[in-house]
């Protein structure tokens, strides 16, 4: 029996929108794995020489090897009169160390000792894929045996506590990084997201300016197959890329910080985190972006990340 002309009409759109999003799919999931890569320059380098100097600190470029024989580079910044503490500063998405250069400064005033690291597939850090924690929750733990092991224990620099921020991918990366059980004393995480699957569809909906709905019914292909893709490709499971089990299982102190209105990664986010821990806390900033908790209310972040850190 042939076919209406309104059944192959519909035929004929399901067949488009189903190779639509495979196509999109692949290219989803090997943009999000290839992102751009911010290069260092000589000039920002010598900034931020320059910036330490001011601060009378010495910077040091530091690297180590991971177990899947990458290298990772980064700054090890050493105060002049240090307070016997450490702490590690994890980047966003795309950028660098740089990224984390006003955090540097407010923590080196302070006389932390501060690790400045590239993450893998950014800056100039190798790697070609960028895994949103998968990876790089053992690269953390790396930086923190680093740092426990870079002095003697009877060295003032010997630090006698290890502290950790990370804003957006940095924050995800360091809340995973909780199941490896690095030897953190407390952990600061700004503008994570969930779980993967749940920034995925979030994603969808932002060019439309929509919700994530969007991503779980009319793009739900689209989002699977980009996971597929991962999966077959590079050998990727994003499904386990989730701060939230890793925060629901740790029992290092976390404090979650989130904009108000972050239009990038919503703040339901770290309701959500938040919610699976009740020892966490959660400071919800009024009138915030993403990332945008020191620039809106800059004293009130440094006092409440000191103290979260001297807390504990």
């Amino acid at each position: 029996m042939l076919l209406t002309r309104r059944a192959r009409y519909s035929l004929l759109a399901i067949i488009l929108y189903l190779t639509l999003c495979t196509i999109g799919g692949i290219y989803l999931a090997d943009g999000t794995l290839h992102p751009a890569r911010r290069s260092l320059t000589v000039e920002e380098d010598i900034a931020t020489q320059n910036i330490a100097k001011e601060l009378n600190a010495i910077i040091v470029d530091v690297s180590i090897s991971t177990h899947d024989a990458v290298t990772l580079r980064a700054w090890l910044i050493l105060p002049r009169h240090p307070n016997h503490d450490a702490v590690l500063l994890l980047h966003g998405l795309g950028d660098n160390r740089l990224g984390m250069t006003s955090y540097a400064q407010l923590f080196l005033a302070h006389g932390y000792m501060v690790l400045m690291p590239d993450s893998r597939a950014h800056g100039t850090s190798g790697g070609q894929l960028a895994t949103y924690g998968l990876l790089e929750r053992n690269d953390i733990h790396q930086w923190v045996d680093f740092l426990g092991n870079q002095f003697r224990p009877h060295d003032e620099l010997h630090p006698r506590c290890i502290f950790a921020l990370g804003e957006s991918m940095g924050a995800a990366q360091l809340l995973q990084s909780l199941d490896t059980h690095p030897d953190f004393c407390a952990v600061a995480a700004e503008s994570s997201f969930a779980n993967f699957r749940e920034i995925a569809y979030d994603r969808m909906g932002q060019p439309f300016h929509l919700g994530p709905w969007v991503g779980r019914t009319i793009l739900r292909p689209l989002v699977e197959i980009a996971f597929l893709r991962a999966r077959l490709k590079y050998h990727l499971n994003m499904q386990e890329v989730s701060p939230e089990d890793s925060v629901g299982r740790t029992d290092i102190p976390v404090l979650l910080i989130h904009g108000e209105i972050d239009s990038n990664i919503p703040v339901r986010h770290s309701q959500v985190i938040h919610a699976r821990n009740p020892h966490t806390q959660l400071w919800e900033v009024p009138h915030a972006d993403h990332c945008g908790a020191y620039s809106t209310s800059p004293q009130e972040f440094e006092r409440r990340l000191l103290a979260w850190f001297k807390q504990h």
